[in-house]
């Protein structure tokens, strides 16, 4: 993809309609709209950093848009480079399955292949990334792919400290490029719906929100292992990265890091999807105060995040959202949805296929007859109708897109994605320090807690910088 001054240029020369774009500047077209037009039919050269389970996944769906060319691939494990399924070591095959991706993709254009993202990003004709490596990688590769020029996606959670993430909405803010983080959520239908509807009042005020991850890990969730020597084909040091360095482990990679809080959590894997849907819908920012519950009680390996764990965050408005992850048991604690929000005219149940709406019931004491407006009597028990969201995270992809032509902010911002990523961090950082923690989100720093404040970052392995 060429510079968007080159692309006007082009259009207008090989169209010859140069009086018919000052026509369009003096009608009062946006420059969006208008770059919307030249820049429609133009590929966009993208390179892919990460190639697993879900950088496969992203992979589809970019390769499903038709102005989107594959230009090159990059990854530690040679394997996810080549597409090729038969060169991955056997035991990953027999013990993930289907963790791990086919591959077999058909390029019309042969990607270039890396196993180093800074040579990805010293190659000028790639436009735009898309980061979908292990959480403990993003904030690096975003500054450094933002300062190299290129425009990107990148997929949650955000960031694996806190203060990574103010560093990388200020790195968007100074080079000015469109970024985009992959909570998919914010493509729904049905939640694009409710976040018009609720914080107009459909379900009054709201007072809590709630959502759980629930996935029964009993009796040996990711295993006990012994250090071993990596497969010959993975470059576990620069898998590494930032982190300190620390033998291979089977149970870490690949896919496993989930459960390593050097590398990811479950807080941040789930819970940021649910935390940045509900502080949309109920219109909140950050919390003030964060208080976590749990350990690791009742699996049987090497993790070292929970296996059961209850947040609750408080909000200056006076709601609070509570999140739980249980790898203990099974079963679901709502009637219906992923999460949960309660309000003073109705209960909302919901999820990316639809959503169900329960009348409040009048307390004691209390009549809706005095204390409601007329509309509010509307509320009732209503769920979509075509039972369908689309495909959120194909709609997320295709908005970036269209926003690196149009350079309009994505769906999901980096201040956004970096907001609603912070929860899971307070939620960790709790954790650790066993005490209710008051939070200052406009300096972000624990008021109340020194101890804490040290937890929002760690020093990076040289020779990795921020």
């Amino acid at each position: 993809m060429k510079s968007r001054n080159t692309t006007r240029r082009d259009f207008i020369a090989k169209t010859g309609i140069v009086t018919a774009g000052v026509a369009i500047g003096a009608s009062g077209m946006s420059a969006a709209a208008y770059n919307r037009i030249y820049g429609a039919g133009e590929r966009i050269n993208v390179g892919f950093i990460g190639l697993g389970n879900r950088g496969t996944q992203i992979l589809e769906l970019f390769m499903n848009q038709p102005d989107v060319r594959t230009a090159a691939l990059c990854d530690t494990y040679e394997p996810y480079i080549l597409r090729d399924r038969s060169k991955v070591h056997p035991r990953y095959l027999t013990e993930l399955g289907g963790r791990i991706p086919q591959m077999g993709e058909k390029f019309p254009d042969k990607p270039i292949l890396y196993n180093d993202f800074r040579k990805l990003l010293e190659n000028k004709d790639i436009d735009t990334v898309v980061i979908a490596t292990p959480d403990h990688w993003h904030a690096i590769q975003m500054i450094s792919a933002v300062k190299a020029g290129k425009d990107v996606y990148v997929e949650k959670p955000l960031t694996i400290t806190l203060k990574e993430g103010r560093e990388m909405v200020n790195a968007q803010a100074e080079t000015k490029r469109i970024v985009a983080v992959g909570l998919n959520r914010r493509g729904a239908r049905v939640y694009q719906k409710l976040a018009e509807e609720i914080p107009a009042g459909k379900i009054g005020r709201i007072s809590v929100g709630m959502a759980h991850r629930i996935d029964n890990m009993f009796p040996d969730g990711i295993g006990r292992m012994k250090p071993e020597d990596p497969p010959a084909d993975l470059n576990w040091d620069m898998w590494l990265g930032p982190r300190a360095y620390r033998p291979y482990q089977f149970n870490i990679h690949p896919y496993k890091f989930r459960w390593w809080n050097e590398y990811s959590s479950q807080m941040g894997n789930w819970g940021v999807h649910y935390m940045d849907v509900i502080r949309w819908l109920m219109g909140e920012t950050a919390p003030v105060a964060v208080s976590t519950h749990g350990g690791r009680y009742f699996v049987d390996d090497d993790r070292t995040i929970p296996d059961t764990m209850q947040v609750t965050f408080e909000f200056k408005s006076g709601a609070i959202i509570t999140f739980c992850t249980y790898e203990a048991s099974s079963g679901n604690m709502f009637r219906y949805g992923e999460i949960e929000l309660r309000g003073t005219l109705g209960t909302l149940n919901a999820d990316e296929n639809g959503y169900r709406i329960t009348p409040a019931r009048n307390g004691q004491f209390q009549t809706y007859k005095h204390n409601l407006q007329a509309e509010e009597f509307s509320v009732k028990d209503v769920q979509m109708p075509d039972g369908s969201s689309g495909d959120s995270t194909g709609t997320l992809v295709r908005n970036f897109l269209d926003c690196v032509k149009s350079g309009q902010t994505p769906l999901c911002s980096i201040e956004d994605g970096h907001r609603s990523t912070s929860f899971a961090h307070l939620a960790n950082i709790a954790l650790e320090v066993k005490e209710r923690l008051q939070w200052d989100p406009a300096k972000e720093r624990f008021t109340n807690n020194e101890n804490a404040n040290n937890l929002l970052h760690y020093e990076y392995r040289t020779p990795w910088k921020l």
